[in-house]
Parts: structure tokens; sequence; C-alpha cells
């Protein structure tokens, strides 16, 4: 520890949340195109990792282990506040069948993709392919959970070859999902949808309410307690149930119990609190930052390669299950490039999309990205039982 620069818990902390906020400011505040192609959200992995592997702060430090024992759950509870499941049925109608069918799509195409790449890679593969799937299907928050949920240890290049396929295959399927707004017609066609459908969509959107009214002291301090009180009941009762290595194990159990707690408690009045989902992003960011800074790159290897084929392989069995859902349901392509994209890109790219295709739509895409949430963490952990029965 002598030969690491920074090592103090404020100061590791300090260094993380920097640099966590300086790729937000920069894409605030120039407007830079880069940004377009490669979200902060890489940069806030892959700089702690640049910055731990030259020595100027530490790859293990007990404020790693505090975030991932008590931060983790309490900001997965405090997300999954705002998941609104009555709301995003009522106006997305049919369309949440479609989102679902992609979530499945993602669940499938996962161990497929694995058991045809899997020469290539390691034994903890699967976990990896887990961690991905819980992106895939809710965001970076279910990412991390389902990461801490099946053990797979983030200073792994396994956990890095996820993050970096994550944002590879963002780079070639949202072009996909904006392009495909060209071809609404054709697409609509063979969907047999009812021209009705968009206007009753975009009306019902108009007569949602998102705004919760101003953030004041007492709701930042009501929203910590909620957090780390789930997460306490549920380390709690986490321990009385039996566990079924590799995939069941405590943190498991753990992580699941945090996402039913949240879930219920966005029925109540609790989900009105607001801030919620601002602060659960910033603590997910910073969350990610201290991934990146666990990553050890020294046996970095052409597996890599392996990992990202099994993606793009991966993401186009989703793509199969969306089209054939919205053939299903006869949905529109609007509805099709939203549902794909609250799954694959979580609340960041599906509100680009909407704004893409109906500005209107907007505040339903961040409905289903929530619903994603919702959803997330247990099926991708369903997803990683699956993947490791193909190993």
């Amino acid at each position: 520890m002598s030969d690491i620069l920074i090592n103090t818990p404020a100061g590791i902390l300090a260094v993380l949340a920097g640099v966590t906020s300086v790729f937000f400011f920069l894409e605030k505040r120039t407007g830079w195109k880069l940004f377009h192609y490669f979200p902060p959200l890489i940069f806030i992995y892959l700089v702690p990792v640049l910055l731990s592997n030259i020595g100027l702060i530490p790859s293990k430090s007990p404020v790693y282990d505090f975030m991932g024992d008590s931060i983790l759950p309490m900001f997965l509870t405090i997300m999954l506040l705002e998941v609104d499941i009555l709301a995003t049925v009522r106006i997305m109608g049919r369309g949440v069948f479609v989102m679902l069918m992609g979530t499945v799509g993602v669940m499938v195409g996962a161990p497929v993709a694995l058991l045809l790449v899997k020469q290539g890679l390691g034994p903890e593969a699967w976990k990896a392919f887990g961690a991905l799937a819980g992106s895939w299907i809710g965001g970076t928050g279910n990412m991390v959970a389902v990461a801490a949920g099946v053990q797979l240890d983030e200073s792994s290049l396994e956990f890095g070859y996820a993050v970096i396929a994550d944002n590879a295959v963002y780079l070639i399927w949202l072009p996909i999902m904006l392009a495909s707004k060209n071809f609404a017609d054709l697409f609509n066609k063979f969907t047999r949808m009812p021209k009705s459908r968009v206007e009753q969509m975009k009306k019902a959107a108009d007569e949602m309410i998102t705004e919760k009214g101003t953030v004041e002291m007492r709701h930042i301090l009501y929203l910590v307690f909620i957090g780390f009180a789930a997460t306490a009941l549920s380390s709690w009762l986490a321990g009385h149930f039996k566990p079924f290595p590799p995939v069941f194990t405590y943190n498991t159990y753990r992580i699941l119990l945090v996402t039913l707690f949240g879930i219920v408690l966005s029925f109540t009045k609790v989900s009105k609190i607001p801030g919620s989902h601002a602060i659960a992003m910033a603590l997910v960011y910073l969350f990610v930052a201290r991934m990146g800074a666990k990553a050890d790159l020294s046996s970095l290897d052409s597996s890599v390669l392996w990992f990202l084929l099994g993606a793009y392989i991966w993401i186009f069995i989703h793509g199969g299950f969306l089209v054939g859902a919205a053939r299903l349901f006869k949905v529109d392509v609007h509805t099709a490039a939203i549902s794909s994209a609250a799954n694959i890109g979580g609340a960041a790219s599906a509100p680009i999309v909407a704004a893409y295709h109906h500005p209107v739509l907007v505040p339903v895409s961040i409905l289903m990205a929530l619903l994603g949430y919702a959803v997330g963490t247990p099926a991708a952990i369903i997803t990683a039982w699956l993947c490791k029965q193909v190993m």
C-alpha cells in the first residue's frame, strides 16, 4: 500500500467522484459528439482502471467493501421507487408485452451465444454473461447488482469484458433503433398494426403526470433511511435462506429481496418522494467507477474478442424476439424500438430513441426503462443460471 499515491478512504472516494463528475460535466458543457458514440459510462469505468493499474489509487480497499456491502443494495432500493408498473401498462398496452418478449430474447440469447463462443472464454464467463444480461434487461444498476449476486469479482477480466461489450454493442444497436423510424410504414404493414394505435398511445402519454415537486433536505433523509432500512432487512432475511451454489447464494438472496422491497414500495406513497432517481443514478455511476478501480489488466488476453462475438450474436437473437413479438401483438415500429432501447440501453437510451421517433413518447420510454429496472435483476440471475448450465 505504501507505493499507492492515494490510499485513504476519503481520497479514494474523492478520485472516484471526481472521475464520475468530470465526464458528465464535459458531456453537458461541451456537447461533443464523442459522447453520442462513447457515453460517459465507459470513461467512468476505464479511467479508474487506468488509475489503479498505474498505482494512483489501490485496487483493494476497505472502502470498496463498504460500498459493495451497503451502498449497492441501498441505491438499488431507491432506484426502484420510481417504477410505475400500472402506468406503463396503461399507456403502452401491448407494447409492454413486446418489451418483455425482448427481455426473454436476452435471457434465451445469452446461453445460446455462450454455447457458441465458450471455447474461447474462461470458467467464470457465465457470471459475466449474467451481469451483462442485467444491463441489457434493466440498466447499469442491475448489472452491478447481478455481479454482486453471482459473486463476480469486479477485478476480473470477465467483468471488464461485460462493460466493454455493453458499450461496443450500444455503438451498433442504438443507430439501428434510430434508423428503424425510416422503415415505419413497411414495419407497421408487416406487423398489421391498427392505424389508431399510435394516436391512442400519444394521447395517453400526454395525460401522464411525472412532476414530483422540488427536492428538499428532508426528502434526501427519507430516501437514505429507506435505502439502508431495506438493505438491513434484506441482509438479515437472506441469512435464513438455504443457499444453492454457485448461483443462489446469500448475496443472490439479498439482492433479490432488495429488489422485491423496492418494487413493493413503488406501489406506496414512498414512490412520490422527489429526488430518488437522481440520487440512485449518482450512486450507480460512483459504483461503476469503483468497479473499474478494482480491475486488474495484468492478464488481459484475446478472450475479449470471443466475448464480443458472443455479445453480437446475443443482441441479434434479442432483435429476432423483438420483431416476432411486434408482429404477434401488432404494434408499431416506435413501440418496438423504444422497447428494445428500454432493455438494452435503459433510462439513458430509451428517451433518445423516443425523442427521435415521437417526442411525446419520451416520458413513456422512461417508464418502460424503469420497468426494466424492476425485472432486470431477477431475470438476469435466472439468465446467469441458464448460462452456467451450458458451460
